[in-house]
């Protein structure tokens, strides 16, 4: 049953956790590594999602799977959560929150680009138009405004930013390919981001117990940005009338981040994070103008 003013509340609900994840990478990167933070994360994420699939009464789904099915999963698995949060979080540990957070924003933008040799999507004038101004708010962003010179406050750091956005923009082109039930396909490609991220840690640290600090961090994270927000937006969409004022709330998002950055990261955002952000959101909306068949498969998602 369509219901857009509880189809508004899930979303919001959705975009305002979503907002505070800067903040909590950063954060918990205080308190815990990379690594760490990455499996304790997907545990609990695990657990959620787990939860979620009998609640919801989808876990005959699971019984379905096939030799296929068993297979994307562990690609998909491979590129998220494993390697794109791997690569994110060393980029928050790299950068300042609000730099890698909208650096990590242009997925979007990628998500254009590989769409045409992916998906079969003609860009045209005004999708190339908007990539390029896209971009220019990367490089705003990347030198702090000081583009003539091109010196990039960590070139690193940077680079694994906006590879992040390289990654999820992948995983995106995977997930429209499979058409399996949502929420049991993303769990079972959360245990195989489990299996990898043990595997990793065995050969390149240890598997221990973090501080207090960064088990709540990790609780948080695996929780609300990689478990209960992804079926909180599924839920939205259910229930939208209109699909499309739902999903412009998601532009929401980045300009909250940055006001929970300052308030409780403590960075002063600088003028040129928010006028990058604002050439990249007008890039993104520019490319839409000529892609909606392709936001139309995204929104479905």
């Amino acid at each position: 049953m369509k219901n857009q003013r509880k189809a508004y509340f899930f979303a919001l609900a959705t975009v305002l956790f979503w907002s505070t994840m800067s903040s909590a990478f950063k954060l918990s990167l205080n308190h815990i590594s990379v690594e760490s933070l990455l499996f304790w994360a997907i545990v609990f994420a695990v657990i959620v999602l787990g939860i979620s699939l009998f609640v919801m009464n989808k876990q005959k789904e699971l019984r379905t799977l096939s030799l296929p099915n068993i297979m994307h999963s562990a690609l998909m698995g491979l590129i998220n959560p494993f390697l794109y949060y791997l690569v994110l979080f060393e980029a928050y540990n790299l950068l300042q929150a609000q730099e890698a957070g909208v650096l990590n924003y242009a997925w979007p933008v990628v998500l254009v680009i590989l769409s045409v040799p992916f998906l079969g999507q003609k860009i045209g004038v005004k999708g190339f138009a908007g990539v390029f101004i896209s971009f220019s708010g990367l490089l705003v962003i990347s030198t702090k405004g000081d583009i003539l010179s091109l010196s990039f406050s960590n070139p690193l750091g940077v680079g694994l930013a906006i590879g992040s956005a390289f990654l999820w923009a992948s995983y995106w082109i995977l997930n429209m390919k499979d058409k399996r039930e949502s929420i049991s396909k993303l769990f079972v490609n959360m245990l195989f981001g489990l299996a990898y991220i043990t595997v990793y840690m065995l050969f390149t640290s240890s598997i221990q117990l973090p501080s207090a600090a960064g088990l709540i961090g990790a609780l948080y994270i695996g929780t609300f940005e990689m478990g209960i927000t992804f079926v909180l937006w599924l839920t939205a969409l259910k229930y939208a009338e209109n699909t499309a004022k739902v999903s412009n709330l998601i532009f929401l998002s980045p300009f909250v981040a940055l006001l929970f950055i300052r308030v409780f990261v403590g960075e002063m955002i600088l003028i040129s994070t928010l006028f990058g952000l604002l050439l990249i959101i007008a890039g993104i909306l520019l490319q839409q103008l000529n892609l909606k068949p392709l936001k139309l498969k995204l929104l479905k998602k």
